[in-house]
């Protein structure tokens, strides 16, 4: 899953997103609500893209896991990784 803002875009793996606990921890950790959860499933909400502040925390749930299942895009950077 993928939405991209002006400034950034962010990835999460669907199997981080189907699943409600993974999705809640996300939903947890960002300061400015990138993500909700509804239904157990993890949304992407597009309007605050913009106000990401690169905190990394979103990164930082998931930095054990090899796998990359969040990933935030500088599109002002072509597309490099935070």
């Amino acid at each position: 899953m993928r939405k991209d803002g002006t400034f950034i875009a962010v990835e999460v793996d669907e199997s981080v997103a189907s699943d409600g606990a993974l999705a809640a921890k996300l939903a947890e950790v960002c300061p400015v609500d990138i993500f909700a959860v509804t239904g157990g499933t993890l949304e992407i909400v597009e309007k605050n893209l913009d106000e990401c502040v690169l905190c990394r925390l979103c990164l930082d749930a998931f930095d054990s896991d090899p796998t990359h299942p969040v990933r935030v895009l500088k599109l002002y950077e072509d597309g490099a990784a935070l």
